[in-house]
């Protein structure tokens, strides 16, 4: 059995701190995989059977870093210092440059003096993790901006190592403000969570009143109410729940009042999972992230040669400015904190998504197949024709004691209808034909016709016949016409008779059907499609689903459906809207669309101010300040995802 940890990283300043972290921590004799997010500060790690916790705990501090216990805390205690420092050190950068520009009397003596306290105190977190690098052999922001300040100080700029040295940290700072917001996903699922509720355990039979959060999961002993599900689904609208109806902790109970017997509590809550698996998601990495995990490799120990190359051609100047202008800091922000927003809008609107590859994936998928009962229909069968009142009566009486799809759709048409159900007499279910009884004396029958349509007849006379079908979801044809006017295909595979298939298939404007398959069938299905077609993303609810959730490239599990199919889909539906499929797919073109963004503007911004820097165009002051904004308009990107319609 694997054993997976997170672990809140405390003191990484760069894309390079967390590479350092990841291959130390991945050296461990019985780590299976580790993956750092810059974008989030946390480190994922997943063992053998054996424990690793203190090896991992070790490691990471001894590379000089903090495992977070009581996290908010000392992340507020990390920024309340950062601000202390960003105030000292702007403050002193317009002292010096202005007793500089002024000449004021003695500045001469003084300026140094400022100068050196900022180097050296303000500074000196750049000087420890320029030792830790050299020991570790790899590069990073805080070593090109201890090497350029020094290089400004044994320069005698005293104006450019303190100014600098201010705008890295004010970048620094604001940008640990933007990259709190895109947590925000996590902060308000942590929230519904409320007060404790260590004391209930499993069985515990607890009442809510009007206006209570539900505290943990359970199912409904007695009462009825309308509760708030959104949190879960998305939907607005509050669900009525009876005597064994499903509630889940977090939620809000909106007018009655009920009792409910607790059946999960703790970490096993739906609520407690969905948290877990979107601060997973958050954490993993998406395959274009490699790229920049590559170039940053190659990058860092490219820009120290290179400012040696400019020192000696151009001078110190020149070669601080490229030290501080190629700062990759924007490159390790440019998908991590896309995905983090991403994942979290998709929390947001009941689309919860259990890794970054899968949304990356899925906007690339060329063909969608879907399941049909329980994923394009209801998957539970409904009168469709309008019968007379008097033989519906007749019909439910008959069938009121039948478990049978069929019977359960003529009984509910009933009750829909409150309709006063009769006396039967001398009932008979005559297996594979339908049922038959005595009503005020008269013998009725009710049998098959053909498919899902039923009559009923009285002395072999048929007096009406009852249509039953599935019924079709809300949107189900909206979201097969778009997905098909971009170029995608889409297929219906299922396990029932080809004359239903091509019935629902038509009714939706499915042409690719494949019916009267086993869940193998499925499977292989999807394998051929991957082989002739590229990206396959699968859509079901069922057990008989999860075998092909799990072989397609992008498995998307309906929330109504059952817990091994959710399990076994990189996405999960929460909400009941089909359309949310389309909405998933538009949210991962977004994602992906601002990743790129963020890795064009994060490469192009290097590619292009080096060479400037290097050719004195651009002071070291000014290439500080520059660095700072690439940072910033990366996470700035990244939280438009919170606004892009999708």
């Amino acid at each position: 059995m694997k054993i997976n940890k997170t672990y809140p990283i405390i003191g990484m300043h760069c894309a390079s701190c967390a590479k350092i972290i990841e291959r130390k921590v991945s050296k461990i004799n019985g780590i299976k995989s580790v993956s750092v997010n810059y974008g989030n500060e946390n480190a994922y790690v997943e063992m053998g059977e054996k424990d690793m916790g203190l090896e991992v705990k070790k490691v990471i501090e001894d590379l000089g870093y903090k495992i977070g216990l009581n996290v908010d805390e000392e992340k507020k205690k990390e920024y309340s210092k950062l601000k202390i420092k960003v105030i000292i050190s702007v403050s002193v950068a317009i002292f010096v440059i202005l007793s500089m520009f002024l000449k004021i009397p003695y500045s001469s003596l003084y300026v140094p003096v400022l100068a050196l306290v900022v180097q050296l105190f303000i500074g000196f977190e750049f000087y420890q993790s320029l030792r830790s690098d050299i020991r570790n052999f790899s590069f990073g922001m805080n070593s090109l901006v201890a090497i350029g300040t020094t290089a400004a100080v044994l320069g005698g700029y005293w104006d450019t190592s303190v100014t600098i040295i201010a705008l890295i940290l004010l970048g620094r700072f604001l940008e640990v403000r933007a990259k709190t917001k895109t947590g925000d996903a996590i902060k308000k699922l942590l929230e519904l969570k409320g007060s404790s509720t260590d004391s209930l355990i499993i069985g515990d039979i607890v009442k809510v009143l009007p206006g209570q959060k539900i505290p943990t999961d359970g199912v409904v002993v007695d009462g009825d109410s309308y509760i708030d599900e959104s949190m879960i689904t998305g939907e607005p609208i509050p669900i009525k729940k009876t005597e064994g109806s499903k509630i889940f902790g977090g939620t809000i109970n909106t007018t009655g009042s009920f009792t409910f017997r607790v059946t999960k509590v703790g970490k096993d809550t739906l609520l407690s999972q969905i948290i877990e698996m979107v601060r997973s998601a958050q954490g993993s990495r998406a395959e274009i992230q490699n790229l920049a995990d590559k170039v940053s490799n190659y990058f860092v120990p490219a820009v120290i040669i290179t400012a040696l190359v400019v020192f000696f051609l151009f001078g110190i100047t020149n070669a601080i400015a490229v030290l501080v202008i190629a700062c990759p800091c924007a490159m390790g922000l440019a998908t991590p904190t896309a995905i983090i927003v991403g994942v979290g809008r998709g929390a947001g609107l009941g689309i919860l998504i259990k890794d970054a590859q899968a949304l990356e994936i899925l906007s690339r998928v060329r063909t969608f197949v879907f399941d049909k009962t329980g994923t394009l229909t209801v998957g539970k069968p409904v009168l469709k024709n309008k019968v007379d009142k008097k033989y519906l009566q007749i019909a439910a009486s008959l069938e009121f004691h039948s478990e049978h799809p069929i019977a359960v759709a003529i009984v509910r048409a009933s009750s829909d209808a409150k309709i006063k159900l009769l006396r039967v007499s001398k009932f008979k279910a005559i297996k594979g034909v339908g049922v038959e009884g005595y009503i005020d004396g008269k013998k009725y029958f009710l049998g098959k016709e053909k498919d899902y349509s039923v009559a009923l007849s009285l002395d072999k006379k048929i007096l009406d016949t009852f249509i039953i079908a599935d019924q079709i979801k809300n949107g189900v044809g909206e979201v097969v016409d778009k997905l098909s006017n971009n170029g995608i295909s889409v297929w219906m595979i299922t396990g029932d008779n080809k004359f239903t298939a091509r019935k629902v298939a038509a009714s939706v404007g499915i042409k690719n059907i494949l019916a009267g398959v086993l869940p193998d069938g499925k499977v292989d299905k999807v394998a051929e499609l991957q082989k002739d077609g590229g990206p396959i993303a699968f859509v079901g609810d069922g057990i008989n689903d999860s075998p092909s959730l799990a072989k397609a490239d992008v498995g998307i599990a309906m929330g109504t459906g059952t817990d091994v199919a959710m399990e076994t889909a990189g996405i999960t539906l929460l909400n009941n809207d089909f359309r949310s499929i389309l909405t998933t797919y538009n949210l991962s073109k977004a994602t992906i669309r601002v990743i790129k963004q963020n890795l064009f503007w994060a490469f192009g911004y290097n590619a292009i101010l080096i060479p400037v820097a290097a050719l004195g165009f651009l002071n070291p002051v000014l290439a500080a300040g520059a660095m700072s904004l690439s940072s910033l308009s990366v996470v700035g990107n990244s939280l438009r995802l919170k606004r892009v319609k999708i």
